[in-house]
């Protein structure tokens, strides 16, 4: 009885852990943060959605996105164990096989692209796919040849409230695309301040993902506060278009001028703590610019 009782505790702890390394994979709170875009874009094209299409809709952007990072995460399995950020992820750790992940990446990936074509339309589907094959098989591979590679993987972590309004719709209108442009600008100082405070661990995998071959300095700073500036005026398209009102329009400036001051610290003390500034400033501009369009257009 007593030997019963342990196996069961063990089978237990066994399937815990399996379960938890399965959502690992999925790094969800950044598939969640996908998702919510692509509820953004799926709002602002029919603001009177319901809250379950809504929520389809965000479900449908968190399993292909999920699936999207099992992939990079099965192509830098062997880098990952070099950085300290990601030596204990469940592949480099064997949590989880290769094999495993690639079918638990298949089945969210088939589920994802099957809800948006079967519930919304087929070419929602077929842009979350193309955002899944840009990130995995494109992108990733890139980041160890050339800083490019930022470029590329802009295209699709900008797809997601574009593919919402697609869900929404039917169509890529002006709209959509000048949320995709938004969204766009947005990740370059984004993905350089990351770059710039993990910089040390990414040389150990051979990631080139700063824009100067120097690295940290003072052209790179200015490359980043030349794309937060244009997020000022891209954030006018919406009230330019008709999509939003002026409230939205004042709040999306003053974040933009807010984020472009901190990127004015970031050139004159080329530090590690100004990159820091900015990218948690990045992590709070999206969420409330898109906030802001949507609450405007309601």
């Amino acid at each position: 009885m007593m030997y019963t009782t342990k196996t069961d505790t063990l089978l237990h702890d066994s399937t815990m852990n399996k379960a938890t390394a399965y959502f690992q994979l999925l790094k969800f709170r950044l598939s969640l943060t996908v998702a919510f875009s692509s509820a953004i874009g799926f709002i602002l094209g029919n603001p009177n959605a319901r809250w379950f299409d809504i929520g389809l809709v965000m479900l449908g952007g968190l399993l292909v996105t999920g699936a999207a990072n099992i992939i990079n995460q099965i192509i830098e399995k062997d880098l990952d164990k070099l950085m300290k950020r990601t030596a204990k992820r469940p592949l480099p750790t064997g949590n989880v096989t290769v094999t495993e992940a690639a079918v638990f990446c298949l089945l969210l990936a088939a589920a994802g692209t099957l809800l948006l074509g079967l519930y919304f339309n087929p070419l929602a589907a077929a842009l979350s796919l193309l955002s899944l094959v840009l990130y995995g098989f494109i992108y990733t591979p890139l980041k160890q040849i050339s800083p490019i590679c930022v470029f590329v993987g802009a295209i699709p972590g900008a797809m997601p409230p574009l593919i919402g309004w697609v869900a929404a719709t039917g169509a890529i209108e002006i709209e959509a695309v000048i949320l995709f442009g938004i969204q766009f600008f947005w990740q370059f100082p984004h993905f350089w301040a990351i770059a710039w405070v993990l910089d040390d661990d990414y040389k150990k995998a051979g990631f080139k993902m700063l824009p100067m071959a120097g690295g940290k300095n003072l052209k790179t700073a200015i490359q980043i506060m030349t794309y937060t500036l244009v997020l000022i005026p891209m954030s006018l398209l919406p009230l330019q278009f008709g999509m939003t009102g002026i409230t939205s329009a004042m709040i999306a400036v003053v974040c933009g001028v807010l984020f472009l001051a901190q990127t004015f610290y970031l050139m004159r003390t080329c530090s590690k703590k100004a990159a820091m500034s900015i990218m948690f400033g990045s992590f709070l501009y999206l969420p409330i610019v898109q906030i802001a369009f949507v609450l405007d257009k309601i």
